[in-house]
């Protein structure tokens, strides 16, 4: 995902935040939460629906080509059952094979991800993020005034999660700065890792503000970005 200098950064960032407040500061990278299989799989049922009327309203008529092919003609009336039947069968055959291409081609993953609706994304990212909070709220000293910034970089997501105490107390205002500074790094695709520095020290000022610092402190092993 980041690279080792880039971790680094992030660890220094943390480590300099949480100098202010006994608070803690906890980065999670993921790539992508989800493999998102039901979007392949909806993308090409909708295709399989939506084009083949498409294609009849554009003057692809079976029947009209059987026709000229020499399938079936006025002369050939009780052959007609049966040619339908092959019509029907080609028809069916030709959606098999474009359900087929389609799900394959959708199921590549910058395809998928360009077609993946944002609320889906939104979605699975907060239920990650809310899952991997509990998990490092479990473990991690001074959870009960820390804050998780959640980053899929794949999927260009970032949640922040804080202790419902510090909530409280800093409001919302200061994790959606927090999250707009990572969000903007990784539209411009320049340095995401900037943003994400940003966004600790928006957060470890919020954290300051209301959980001063007790002493110094030292560096830990949740300094550095968790990656899942």
């Amino acid at each position: 995902m980041l690279s080792v200098i880039d971790e680094d950064r992030i660890a220094a960032a943390v480590n300099t935040a949480e100098q202010g407040t006994s608070g803690e500061i906890v980065c999670v990278l993921a790539g992508e939460v989800s493999t998102y299989g039901e979007v392949p799989l909806a993308w090409a049922a909708a295709l399989v629906l939506v084009l083949p009327p498409i294609a009849l309203a554009f003057g692809l008529h079976p029947l009209a080509i059987a026709s000229a092919e020499g399938l079936w003609t006025a002369s050939q009336a009780s052959a007609l059952e049966s040619q339908l039947a092959l019509v029907l069968v080609a028809y069916a055959t030709a959606q098999v094979v474009l359900f087929a291409i389609a799900y394959l081609v959708i199921s590549i993953a910058g395809v998928r991800r360009m077609l993946t609706p944002p609320s889906l994304k939104r979605h699975r990212v907060a239920k990650a993020a809310h899952q991997q909070f509990v998990a490092v709220s479990s473990r991690a000293v001074g959870s009960d005034t820390g804050v998780l910034i959640f980053v899929a970089l794949d999927d260009r997501q970032v949640r922040i999660i804080a202790h419902e105490g510090i909530h409280e107390k800093a409001g919302e205002p200061a994790w959606a700065r927090a999250a707009k500074a990572i969000q903007t790094a990784m539209k411009d695709g320049a340095d995401p890792t900037a943003g994400i520095v940003e966004a600790i020290a928006i957060c470890g000022a919020a954290l300051a503000q209301h959980y001063p610092a007790k002493g110094p402190r030292a560096p830990d092993a949740l300094d550095r970005p968790l990656e899942v």
